[in-house]
């Protein structure tokens, strides 16, 4: 068995809602075990057989994306990670995530490309307002409470409708509760 995590982006906020009962059926529907909903923010943990031969995780994370598509009717993109995958990122954390005013994130990205842009904002940011340091297919974040996690320049650039597809957004502490 591999254990998956999906990362929902956009999910129970703009008006796209789902039912974490419905996102778990979904996935169960699709033949997955130990499926799970944490929060009700789009997180799935859920595993497969490696008997199955779905092995392919590009090809899992687009059978889930069409899935999601056909069964709630919005643009459904995810980022799926292994639960190692996802440990280590957690594990990687390079600030102190129990800073005092401050909120710890993971911006997760699907594209290079996408996450080479954002990377380089870095020098540009005002860092009483908020910090970022590069990882392993991810940016890691952390802000300051008082400015608001959708007013920092990082959070106004990463909303544009380009990096919708490819980018999404967790707490650190929502990233432990998923492990």
């Amino acid at each position: 068995m591999t254990a998956y995590v999906a990362l929902l982006r956009g999910v129970n906020v703009g008006g796209i809602t789902i039912r974490s009962a419905e996102l778990a059926e979904l996935f169960r529907s699709l033949g997955f075990g130990g499926v799970r909903t944490v929060l009700a923010s789009g997180n799935v943990l859920f595993s497969t057989d490696p008997e199955s031969g779905e092995t392919d995780a590009a090809a899992l994370k687009t059978r889930i994306e069409s899935a999601l598509r056909e069964r709630f009717g919005y643009d459904a993109w995810i980022i799926l990670l292994t639960e190692e995958e996802l440990a280590a990122v957690v594990a990687a954390f390079p600030f102190d995530a129990e800073r005092e005013g401050w909120h710890p994130y993971v911006l997760f990205a699907s594209d290079a490309a996408h996450l080479a842009e954002l990377v380089a904002l870095a020098p540009t940011l005002d860092p009483s307002e908020e910090i970022v340091a590069a990882g392993d297919g991810v940016l890691y974040w952390q802000l300051n409470i008082a400015v608001g996690s959708t007013n920092t320049r990082l959070a106004k650039l990463t909303a544009k409708a380009r990096f919708k597809p490819t980018t999404t957004t967790r707490n650190l502490r929502t990233l432990k509760k998923l492990l």
